[in-house]
């Protein structure tokens, strides 16, 4: 389905190499300053032909608000936020009619729906992101203004080549910091190891994959719904939906299974803000598929895009031998512009959390115990 969230919604229109992409949002609170300019810093992030080591694809993927606000404040309406496709080459996938790219969806989607779109991919292309990223933005901005949210993902990883977590400091990272790399690395000794890679790779008509770690930051303690819409089973949805992810995992992840539970656990602590606290962060933020008040991170595993300019021996349609050598203009690794596609889809997915918080709160009956009042004033006295 194109539709995301229950009550903070978008619903994404459009394919690669059509008229236009976009979105719908819906459940925007009324009253919030919202102009395309606070769309378009996040877009940008996102567009191709950015750097060396992107798709030289030309879009200048310029954001109109069709619907949704006046006078540059949301109406509580739903929102249409349209991005037209101004650099379109259908010429460029004539080869590829008769032959299913290898690990792409064009044979998926053939035998699904028994047609698909010629050009790029059509849904399955990774332009279909930008509906997300503009719907992201939206979700953040109001995130920010509401909590003070703050949303930061950097590229940790380039094929073997990784990050050192020493050279920056999670808690105060900046996008600022993230963008100063063209990989969006925010170790700049690793980030040139990994441009040279990125390079090598293109110049060879070949891919490379790549993670991306996430930190949201300022998260109240309380949202997420146990057990099927736990918090981190929503963010496991959403990052796992966006095209070339093949994994996700949050606080210490698959590493957590070599320690005990004596070290991964959690201790409480009373911090220096008066709140409780945890004195670790294995968790990654979520405990009981809840928010802990603790920093969320996570990270997303991108394998190399399919589309790649090395012959391959694979097969046509109908199983002839074949040879494909794809045409066109793709990443070399996907990594450095699906940064703010994994930042819009974790504002997407907080969003509605808080919105169902709000309205669980709304129906919560005075509580009976001390500590649960104290606890209940202590959390969301902010909010």
């Amino acid at each position: 389905m194109s539709t995301f969230g229950r009550v903070f919604r978008i619903t994404t229109y459009g394919e690669s190499h059509g008229k236009s992409v976009g979105v719908i949002v819906d459940g925007v609170p009324p009253c919030m300053p919202l102009v395309e300019a606070d769309i378009q810093t996040q877009l940008n992030r996102r567009k191709p032909g950015q750097s060396a080591v992107t798709t030289a694809r030309n879009e200048p993927d310029e954001v109109f608000i069709q619907s949704g606000t006046e006078n540059g404040i949301t109406l509580g309406t739903p929102i249409c936020l349209l991005v037209k496709n101004m650099d379109q080459r259908p010429k460029d996938y004539n080869s590829m009619s008769k032959v299913p790219r290898p690990s792409h969806a064009d044979f998926t989607y053939q035998v699904k729906y028994d047609i698909k779109a010629v050009s790029g991919g059509g849904r399955s292309s990774a332009r279909e992101t930008i509906g997300r990223v503009a719907g992201g933005a939206v979700a953040e901005r109001w995130l920010n203004l509401q909590y003070g949210i703050e949303i930061v993902a950097w590229v940790s990883s380039v094929g073997d080549l990784k990050e050192d977590p020493k050279n920056y400091d999670q808690n105060t990272i900046t996008r600022a910091i993230v963008d100063a790399s063209p990989v969006r690395c925010p170790d700049l000794k690793a980030s040139e190891e990994m441009v040279k890679a990125i390079t090598a790779a293109k110049e060879e008509k070949d891919s490379m994959g790549g993670i991306i770690t996430c930190v949201c930051r300022n998260v109240p303690v309380g949202w997420g719904e146990p057990v099927f819409d736990k918090l981190e089973a929503m963010l496991a949805h959403a990052m796992l939906s966006i095209p070339a992810t093949k994994g996700f995992e949050i606080g210490s992840g698959f590493e957590g299974t070599k320690m005990r539970g004596s070290l991964h656990n959690d201790p409480f602590v009373l911090k220096s803000n008066g709140k409780l606290g945890t004195s670790s962060n294995n968790s990654g933020g979520v405990q009981g598929g809840i928010s802990n008040g603790e920093n969320i991170y996570f990270r997303v595993a991108f394998k190399p895009p399919a589309t790649i300019g090395k012959a391959q021996e694979t097969a046509e349609y109908l199983g002839e031998p074949a040879t494909l050598k794809a045409e066109g203009r793709h990443d070399p690794c996907v990594a450095p512009r699906a940064v703010s596609i994994v930042e819009a889809m974790a504002a997407l997915v907080l969003a509605d959390a808080a919105m169902i918080q709000l309205a669980r709160q709304a129906t919560h009956k005075p509580l009976q115990s001390d500590i649960s009042t104290k606890l209940h004033t202590l959390y969301n006295s902010h909010q």
